[in-house]
């Protein structure tokens, strides 16, 4: 199986094309697929690193990684993760986030990452070394839980 080429790009070192890709991407699944009605830009693109996984000139997998204070006032954290819908059983998912982990730490030196985890996402992310801390909460209507990843 082939496997996507993956770039960690600043915001301000995007293409046109490629933040075009990663919006239409993050649109199709947490606005249509999701039925969600909510402001995808929302600011914190700016300051975050933009991870992506290309395969054949394809958007296939795409996260976001935020600096300390951004989503969180003392963590850093990874968002918006996504795989492309055509893409789900490919496990790019899981190496997006294993390589998501790894670029955290190495770009903030941190000894913790916080996300917000949408609830049914559990298992994956436990899987990656993620812990549930707090009480389940809705966000944009939809279950999410925090979870920690300690170094």
């Amino acid at each position: 199986m082939n496997q996507p080429f993956w770039i960690c790009k600043k915001f301000e070192e995007l293409t046109v094309t490629e933040l075009y890709c990663i919006l239409k991407l993050r649109s199709e699944v947490f606005v249509v697929e999701q039925n969600c009605v909510y402001l995808d830009a929302d600011g914190k693109d700016l300051a975050s690193h933009h991870l992506c996984g290309w395969l054949h000139n394809q958007l296939v997998a795409y996260c976001r990684i935020l600096p300390l204070g951004i989503s969180y006032e003392d963590h850093v954290s990874i968002g918006r993760v996504v795989t492309h819908p055509a893409h789900r059983k490919d496990g790019y998912g899981k190496t997006l986030m294993q390589k998501a982990i790894k670029k955290t730490y190495a770009l903030y030196n941190v000894p913790a990452i916080k996300i917000g985890a949408q609830q049914y996402l559990l298992k994956f992310y436990s899987e990656l070394g993620f812990k549930p801390i707090g009480d389940p909460y809705l966000e944009d209507g939809i279950p999410h839980i925090s979870m920690l990843h300690i170094r």
